[in-house]
């Protein structure tokens, strides 16, 4: 087996020649399912990052509608429903959401294949928290900007997004990708998008190899 990341790009980069920047997802997953490739960011648990932000900033849920973007294998989604909020994953790959199923058979999540570009409309403006973890990095070229508009649309008034992505300074190059790290000027499309900054955290990982990371916390007032 290619080491994963290495496959990611070139599976990305076959896609993006093609003028399809969304079709590697569903193409990764199928590969992983027959085990000739494996997910990078599925860790079969919740991103540590959401966790730690909890515990710093627990959020009032009482069945308060959240949204997951690329909800991928579930983790996030189930810990956000495990925390109490009424949690709606969704992932453009459709083996995705088939693998997520059959591994939380019990689920109370609803699982839904859907495009960030194309959502229902009865998602926008309709959730209290969105939680978006990776998404818009796996994007390059004017496709990023899209999704930091398409993802801030699904905000409730009064609701909040949690974003949590690679960071790089804006003189940085992104590098090989993906991810494409993000710059703060990136991040800022949020709030060009209608959103009110209440957070951002520019850190490094305590751990080698010490990763850059943004984490921010937005509301629709």
């Amino acid at each position: 087996m290619a080491d994963p990341r290495t496959r990611v790009r070139e599976l990305a980069a076959e896609y993006i020649r093609k003028g399809d920047q969304l079709g590697w997802f569903e193409a990764l997953y199928q590969e992983a399912e027959s085990g000739d490739a494996a997910i990078p960011w599925a860790d079969m648990e919740p991103n540590p990052r959401l966790v730690e932000f909890w515990k710093s900033h627990p959020l009032k849920t009482a069945g308060k509608p959240a949204l997951v973007i690329g909800s991928g294998l579930g983790d996030d989604a189930e810990q956000l429903a495990a925390w109490g909020f009424k949690t709606t994953g969704f992932d453009i790959s459709k083996t995705a959401i088939e693998k997520t199923k059959k591994r939380y058979p019990k689920t109370q999540v609803e699982y839904v294949v859907a495009d960030l570009f194309h959502p229902p409309q009865a998602w926008i403006r309709s959730f209290d928290f969105v939680l978006e973890i990776y998404t818009v990095q796996a994007f390059t070229g004017e496709l990023r900007a899209k999704a930091v508009e398409a993802i801030a649309q699904f905000v409730a008034p009064g609701g909040l997004l949690l974003v949590i992505a690679r960071g790089r300074g804006e003189g940085e190059t992104e590098g090989p990708g993906p991810p494409w790290p993000l710059t703060r000027e990136e991040m800022d499309g949020f709030r060009r998008a209608g959103l009110t900054e209440e957070l951002f955290e520019d850190y490094a990982e305590p751990e080698p190899p010490w990763v850059r990371r943004f984490r921010a916390l937005y509301m629709r007032r």
